[in-house]
């Protein structure tokens, strides 16, 4: 290290601090605002956090995220053993990086523009903005050749911020959602930006090759640099770019669930009587079609419900066998193409209730609040078809929970082809969200699936998803960024080591 850059690490406090430190948009806890005006901490556990959280303690790690609260300005905070760095958003802030840039600009965009994105230079400007302040906190956060591992499209500018700050640094990068084809992101008026700012990283992870594959592309076009040419397969390919003297490794390492403890939770005797007594709630139907998605319009929500819609006119299901659950989280509801989307999912399904319902007996039950994790276990637990039918998903961890849940060997999946799940569950129903013929036969092959046949298809879902469950895929990651530099190495106990790529 220069004596330049030994002065920038002293400034940003590398020699103290956590040796593993996970940057994401958002703190594995949210600041409540309690009415008598006091705050407290509520845990928002995860599957990141859960796969995280032993490497974090054991590592002296640190997590650098937003309170969930405008203009809080928590701090540094120590709860319940693990040291949390609050980065601070101001209302205005929320509108312009959160709302604006990542959610109205990055999200359309990335979901292949299912809603037309906009460009603004203030929601531009704006995210710079914050992702140079999250990537300073992160530069204070980290110990002397540390390992920073960020998280997702909000802070795609980071890595290269960060190293710019530290260069003694260890520094992945993984997005979560799909990685676009290369002719919409050249649509992107900061597209080299964007792929500079990735370039940052050691490693850079995506859920599947092909938007691996994309970003090498872009990589060389937009930033000019070397590129690999090689595969990039699901388990243990990558592809190398190489930025000046530092060689960026590219790959894809799909994520999944906490398959075990579902499972486990899925087998208890309190959630097998919820899911009884569910089914003696809904009238005891024949058939229970279940939906579980945040409320967003690239979930495909309205296309199983035309697809349900034209399968009653049709005759194909009788109303009196079958009954549709709905649950929709509410999602952005301040966004206009969100309140415009809720709207209309409503109305459709006022109009197959009114259609098809009997006093007492609605067809389609909808219910747009969260639902408790033991009540989700419960329905998963109880619905005979689930229905997983997004437009474009980068995974899709409800179509893996559901099978996780499913010890029985009961139920089947219906599972779109856009989500990246589809690589991994090819015994699921994979139907086209945009064919609404295929979708309507795969819910009724779903529906119809023979005994035995259908016991098949989810003894060997369940095997891909308990085998490669969420730890795996962290440790894959980590064991993959750790190969970069001795920094890394010591997060992962030689006994954990899985192959590149493995998630």
């Amino acid at each position: 290290m220069t004596a330049g850059e030994a002065d920038a690490a002293e400034k940003h406090g590398s020699h103290a601090g956590s040796d593993f430190v996970v940057v994401a948009n958002r703190l594995p806890v949210d600041l409540e605002r309690l009415p008598d005006g006091t705050t407290r901490w509520k845990r928002s556990p995860g599957g990141l956090v859960t796969a995280l959280e032993p490497i974090l303690r054991s590592n002296n790690g640190a997590w650098v995220g937003w309170a969930g609260v405008a203009d809080a300005d928590a701090g540094v905070i120590v709860e319940d053993g693990l040291t949390l760095h609050s980065v601070r958003l101001s209302t205005e802030d929320i509108a312009d990086y959160y709302e604006g840039f990542s959610n109205a600009t990055l999200w359309p965009l990335y979901h292949d523009v299912i809603v037309r994105p906009e460009y603004r230079r203030e929601w531009w400007n704006s995210y710079v903005e914050i992702n140079r302040r999250f990537a300073e906190e992160a530069a204070k956060a980290a110990a002397e050749g540390a390992t920073v591992w960020i998280q997702d499209y909000q802070l795609q500018l980071v890595p290269k911020m960060l190293r710019m700050l530290r260069p003694d640094l260890t520094i992945g990068f993984f997005l979560h959602i799909p990685f676009p084809p290369i002719e919409l992101f050249m649509q992107l008026p900061w597209r080299t930006e964007i792929v500079e700012g990735l370039l940052g990283a050691d490693l850079i992870g995506f859920h599947l090759p092909g938007g691996a594959q994309n970003f090498l592309y872009l990589a060389r076009r937009l930033a000019g640099a070397q590129t690999s040419r090689g595969n990039i397969g699901i388990r243990s390919k990558l592809g190398v770019v190489q930025v000046g003297f530092r060689s960026v490794r590219v790959g894809a390492f799909p994520i999944s669930i906490e398959s075990g403890r579902l499972d486990q939770q899925s087998r208890s005797k309190a959630i097998r009587d919820r899911a009884r007594a569910l089914r003696k709630e809904l009238g005891n139907p024949k058939k229970i079609l279940l939906g579980v998605d945040r409320l967003d319009y690239t979930k495909g929500i309205d296309v199983r419900l035309d697809a349900l819609h034209e399968l009653l006119a049709e005759g194909r299901m009788d109303p009196k066998d079958t009954v549709m659950v709905q649950l929709a989280t509410p999602s952005r509801e301040r966004v206009d193409s969100y309140v415009q989307m809720r709207g209309e999912i409503e109305k459709t399904v006022s109009r197959i209730n009114g259609e098809y319902a009997e006093v007492g007996r609605p067809v389609v039950h909808y219910i747009h609040r969260p639902v408790p994790r033991d009540e989700l276990i419960a329905f998963f637990v109880a619905a005979d078809v689930m229905l997983v039918t997004p437009l474009r998903d980068g995974m899709n961890l409800v179509a893996k929970e559901y099978i996780a849940c499913r010890s029985d060997l009961g139920g089947a999946l219906v599972l779109s082809e856009f989500t990246g799940a589809a690589a991994e569950l090819r015994q699921a129903f994979l139907c086209n969200p945009h064919d609404l013929e295929d979708v309507k036969d795969k819910i009724q092959a779903a529906i119809e699936v023979p005994r035995e046949d259908g016991r098949k298809r989810m003894r060997a879902l369940r095997r891909q998803v308990l085998t490669h469950d969420v730890n795996r895929w962290a440790r894959s990651f980590l064991d993959t960024l750790a190969n970069t530099g001795a920094a890394g190495r010591a997060l992962i106990a030689p006994d954990e080591v899985g192959e590149p790529g493995q998630g």
